[in-house]
């Protein structure tokens, strides 16, 4: 009796079991790469309803961000402006501009007592909800001799170049780990925290190695594991999942 099927369909199931390992494998990079927030979060840039120039602001003018995102010193938010920050001085200043209209809009309703009418800013910076991130904790760190800070720049970028802002770090935990692992790179004495640029030089980068020492941010892996006098390898939490998952 004449055969069926030609003699290479026998390896029908190897073929599947590789077709199967190969397509996978491709698959799971491919969610890999390009769902990372490098690819899916990195360069977001929303159409904002008042076209505000940072480059205008930050850059050109010179002003300091903590006038606009006021609390970033004081809590786990930056903050964004309202609408009375904006006519400190557009009340004086560019009053007339068309640009500007959702601004007057929103500062005349709220002068007659109306219903909150505040700018509707789109959110660009934004972590997951599982992970509590606190401005306040990194703008700030160390105590006395040892204080320091995270710029700015650190994680928005020279906001002082963009016109519209848009995001430039992934904000992801392996990137938040990367820096609690080393922080010492990203630190800056406190009263550099808002400028744009800035450079350590030599004793600043001494100083901030010595200072991440006495960091123990979550997540750290360089503090992970650490040798006894004896130069016995231990391992320890550093403050846990809790720290950044409350």
């Amino acid at each position: 009796m004449a055969q069926i099927f030609p003699k290479w369909t026998n390896q029908t199931p190897l073929l599947g079991l590789v077709g199967t390992l190969v397509g996978g494998g491709l698959a799971t990079f491919a969610l890999y790469w390009w769902g990372s927030p490098w690819h899916t979060d990195v360069g977001y840039k929303p159409k904002q309803p008042v076209p505000y120039s940072h480059k205008l602001h930050a850059g050109d003018m010179n002003m300091d961000c903590r006038y606009c995102h006021a609390y970033v010193e004081r809590g786990p938010h930056g903050g964004v402006p309202s609408t009375q920050v904006c006519m400190n001085c557009h009340s004086q200043v560019k009053s007339d501009s068309p640009k500007l209209e959702l601004v007057r809009k929103s500062w005349s309703e709220f002068k007659e007592g109306k219903a909150d009418k505040s700018v509707p800013w789109v959110r660009i910076h934004k972590v997951p909800d599982f992970a509590f991130f606190n401005h306040s904790a990194h703008v700030g760190v160390g105590v006395g001799e040892n204080r320091a800070a995270v710029g700015c720049e650190t994680c928005h970028g020279r906001i002082d170049t963009m016109e519209e802002v848009k995001q430039v770090a992934p904000l992801s935990m392996a990137w938040c780990i990367d820096c609690h692992s080393d922080p010492a790179p990203n630190l800056r004495p406190v009263e550099r925290l808002t400028a744009m640029g800035w450079k350590p030089d030599l004793n600043w980068t001494e100083k901030a190695r010595h200072i991440a020492t006495t960091l123990n941010p979550p997540g750290s892996l360089s503090q992970a594991a650490r040798r006894t006098a004896e130069g016995k390898l231990e391992t320890h939490a550093t403050a846990g999942c809790s720290g950044c998952h409350r």
